[in-house]
């Protein structure tokens, strides 16, 4: 047709109808005039063959320092930028310009393909139900959680089932260690009622970090005995390779995408309690869950049964109580009460919590502290431990190293500073004392931290003489109660007459 080129696809056309037909009706199946159809008779090669091959319609810029300078580097060094040999040519030839940017690039791609280094290849698996469970954890500081107003530093531990998709999520308050990661895992394990034949993790690397040789090497131990506890193969992927546990490492974004969607939904970060927060990572890991059921179901029975009883997932610490009432662990001191000084306690350390044992009985629970980021040491207080001490030593208050840590609400912390505004250091010190003491002993210490907010609204110093009222009876004032016993004799006549009635 005028104006109109033939193609490869109309010739072979024409070729083909030509074997059957005349040139006329051949060349009209193959849409094209007979005189072309006489001119392909005459020259059968394909109009892609008859084209000049294209040359350069401007002067090659890398035409003198490709092969001499560019190449060098490539060998020297296989793994350097495209834009830092671009900077390097425009030092060495400023009269080159800017423009040659991407045709170096395409120059670089294209010598790299022929001439480069192989590249590391992913070999994609096929996933067998029942045989591999995978574990990893996954920092949460860009969701800006918080707790009462307060920022969360935590992480997620993430564990997921490579054929179902089942997920199990566990919210870490420190960082990666193996108590966070034998506590997660056997919540996963006892939620999903079996156990995988295969547990792959990385290579713990953050969970060993700060440790020496002897700790690494006994909780390497402590990860195979707690895999080894449920028949699971332990293995590892390679350090830096995050493509090996790729069955995490993407559901990780899938996870914490979902996790923003539904706090943006929610309007707001930040929750009443830890609980709450946990509630509502387990619900969105519920919800994902119910879309893979059916497939979860169905790889449940390829799982190993659990064993009778949960492996430990705790530490076993030694401590001893100092002066100072209490012990350091961690970085952080934690107070006790004071008749536990110089007794060296047995320390259960969990990921949240503390349990104090002495020989084999349970004392006390109390929270976990964390160390702050650059390395200042926290403090775990409950002035109860204290305030017996304190009320025969009240000055003590004034520089107490953990002053801040000691009071157990913050109306408490401000009614203090505003004793030391308007009072001797003496006098703020005793009424604060006496304060704490009263919150204690008379079992007020939310009632007592809302009137204190009052006196603040108002401007005004706590009266101790009516709080003192408010919060009666005074322990020292209650009356003494005396109980009578009956003799022994009255029992025995209420058993004669039993007897009596028995043989009657």
């Amino acid at each position: 047709m005028p104006g109109r080129h033939v193609t490869d696809h109309q010739m072979r056309l024409y070729m083909k109808f030509r074997q059957t037909n005349t040139t006329a009706v051949a060349a009209a199946r193959a849409s094209i005039s007979t005189a072309t159809a006489f001119r392909i008779d005459k020259d059968p090669r394909l109009p892609s063959q008859k084209q000049a091959p294209r040359e350069r319609r401007r002067p090659d810029p890398l035409a003198d320092v490709f092969d001499v300078e560019v190449v060098p580097l490539l060998k020297a060094a296989p793994g350097i930028r495209c834009v830092a040999i671009f900077e390097e040519m425009i030092r060495r030839h400023p009269e080159l310009g800017d423009g040659i940017r991407r045709t170096l690039e395409r120059r670089v791609r294209a010598w790299r393909a022929i001439h480069g280094e192989e590249q590391d290849v992913i070999f994609r698996q096929t996933h067998v139900p029942g045989r591999t469970g995978l574990s990893d954890f996954t920092a949460m500081g860009d969701a800006a959680i918080s707790i009462a107003g307060a920022p969360l530093d935590h992480r997620l531990y993430h564990f997921r089932l490579a054929y179902s998709g089942f997920q199990h999520a566990h919210v870490v308050l420190g960082g990666e260690s193996f108590v966070a990661l034998a506590e997660g895992l056997q919540n996963a394990l006892w939620s999903l009622g079996g156990a995988p034949r295969e547990h792959r993790s990385d290579s713990l690397s953050a969970a060993f970090r700060n440790l020496d040789r002897d700790a690494r090497d006994d909780m390497t131990r402590r990860y195979d005995e707690l895999c080894t506890h449920y028949g699971m193969t332990a293995t590892r992927n390679t350090a830096g390779v995050a493509h090996e546990n790729g069955s995490i490492e993407g559901p990780h974004g899938h996870l914490k995408r979902a996790i923003a969607d539904a706090l943006l939904m929610r309007g707001s970060a930040d929750f009443d309690d830890l609980p709450a927060y946990r509630c509502f990572i387990d619900e969105i890991v519920s919800r994902r869950n119910a879309r893979h059921a059916k497939r979860i179901d169905s790889e449940r029975s390829e799982l190993q049964d659990l064993p009778d009883r949960r492996s430990a997932d705790h530490e076993d610490v030694s401590v001893r109580v100092t002066s100072s009432g209490g012990f350091t662990l961690r970085k952080v001191f934690y107070t006790v009460p004071s008749r536990l000084i110089g007794h060296r306690l047995r320390v259960r350390l969990f990921d949240n919590r503390l349990d104090l044992f002495i020989g084999g009985t349970h004392l006390a629970t109390l929270p976990r502290g964390r160390a702050d980021a650059s390395g200042k040491h926290d403090q775990v207080v409950d002035y109860r431990h204290v305030i017996h001490a304190l009320r025969r030593k009240p000055m003590a208050l004034l520089s107490l190293v953990y002053r801040d840590q000691l009071f157990p609400r913050l109306a408490y912390r401000r009614t203090f500073d505003a004793l030391l505004q308007h009072q001797s250091e003496r006098q703020a010190c005793r009424a604060m004392v006496e304060l704490l003491s009263m919150a204690h002993e008379r079992n007020c210490e939310s009632e007592l931290a809302e009137q204190l907010s009052a006196c603040l609204l108002t401007g005004q110093l706590p009266d101790m003489r009516a709080l003192r009222a408010l919060f009666a009876p005074d322990p020292a004032s209650l009356p003494t109660v005396v109980v009578h016993l009956a003799p022994l004799s009255a029992y025995e006549a209420l058993l004669g007459s039993s007897l009596t009635g028995d043989a009657a």
